[in-house]
């Protein structure tokens, strides 16, 4: 089944986020690589695709996992989590419908 997951940013924690940011992209491979990753991506802090100093709010994923608690022990594991990017992280189950 899909699942969203909601990352949501700490304040001020941009230099947290840079520093750990090829970590976090590693795992995100390793779902696109097992054929199991929809989409990803941040959610800038203001209106422009390069928020610079603004930062990000938090991040999106869309992926697949047996079940809602496999979700949720991938996203607590990530390295935004534990970095303290992530003031918090909500885990969804998601149901596509378009495109199909």
């Amino acid at each position: 089944m899909l699942y969203a997951i909601l990352g949501h940013d700490a304040p001020n924690s941009l230099t947290h986020r840079l520093a750990v940011r090829s970590a976090h992209l590693d795992r995100l491979n390793a779902l696109l690589a097992e054929g199991r990753l929809i989409l990803a991506g941040p959610l800038p802090a203001i209106d422009s695709p390069d928020p610079g100093p603004a930062g990000f709010q938090g991040s999106l994923v869309v992926a697949e996992f047996a079940m809602l608690e496999d979700a949720r022990t991938w996203a607590n594991a990530d390295p935004y989590v534990a970095a303290g990017v992530y003031a918090g992280v909500e885990v969804y189950p998601f149901r596509k419908v378009l495109p199909a």
